[in-house]
């Protein structure tokens, strides 16, 4: 089976795209050729949406997966598994972007969070509504209110987020630009996705990352620190809001 064309990589900001559909599973789960669905990895949810045949009909999505080990596609899960579509068909897939857009301002601004707690990360979950990192943090921070002036005047920066790629070997050279502990980024295909945040010449963070992400830290807005917890000895958990909800 090929594998899916990752349109979500390439353009976070495509809402709809044509497709077509490659494989019907027992389950009724849907693989297309091309996918602008992100697929739930790195702590971000797959996407929801909902496809459209030709004759108008929409098929709901309830979220996105990868179905292989390898992460080459996307599969769709759809809210009723008999839907009728049948491989070849073409459709038209929709995002919830109002989910979409909030994931990926969520995404960037947890990159932020780990370059203003410069601690290695344990863990982490992206939400809509809060997302949260895990840090080897023995000791709690000594100012909550101050970690969050940092985060917010370096949104504030309007800092430029790109995607770039190296090769599994540079990676292997560097292996200081995974932040990560729990969670390696996705090998056996010879290159790595990073994204790199710019203040002009000047590099803010650049980390392995293949999920989705805001073109600008302005899109952001002002976020809020909400609980540290402890989790274990070593370890906390910071969570961060949107400051206007």
């Amino acid at each position: 089976m090929t594998q899916t064309d990752f349109l979500f990589r390439e353009d976070a900001y495509l809402t709809t795209a044509a497709a077509t559909i490659s494989f019907i599973n027992e389950d009724g789960g849907i693989i297309l050729d091309r996918s602008n669905f992100y697929a739930t990895s790195g702590g971000q949810p797959g996407d929801s949406g909902f496809l459209e045949r030709e004759n108008g009909d929409k098929i709901a999505i309830t979220t996105c997966v990868h179905p292989d080990r390898n992460k080459t596609q996307c599969l769709l899960v759809p809210e009723i598994s008999e839907h009728g579509l049948q491989p070849g068909e073409q459709i038209t897939a929709h995002i919830d972007w109002d989910n979409r857009y909030k994931l990926m301002r969520m995404h960037t601004a947890l990159h932020l969070l780990s370059v203003v707690i410069p601690l290695p990360v344990t863990g982490g979950s992206i939400g809509a509504a809060k997302s949260r990192l895990d840090f080897q943090m023995p000791e709690p921070p000594e100012d909550k209110d101050a970690l969050a002036e940092q985060l917010n005047a370096m949104i504030e920066r309007n800092l430029d987020v790109r995607e770039e790629w190296i090769s599994e070997e540079e990676l292997e050279a560097n292996p200081d630009l995974v932040k990560t502990m729990s969670v390696k980024p996705p090998s056996g295909q010879g290159k790595i996705r990073m994204i790199r945040i710019l203040d002009g010449d000047e590099t803010i963070d650049w980390q392995p990352c293949g999920g989705t992400h805001v073109a600008n830290t302005e899109e952001i807005g002002l976020m809020r620190l909400g609980k540290v917890e402890k989790k274990g000895k070593q370890n906390r958990r910071v969570a961060i809001h949107f400051a206007d909800e």
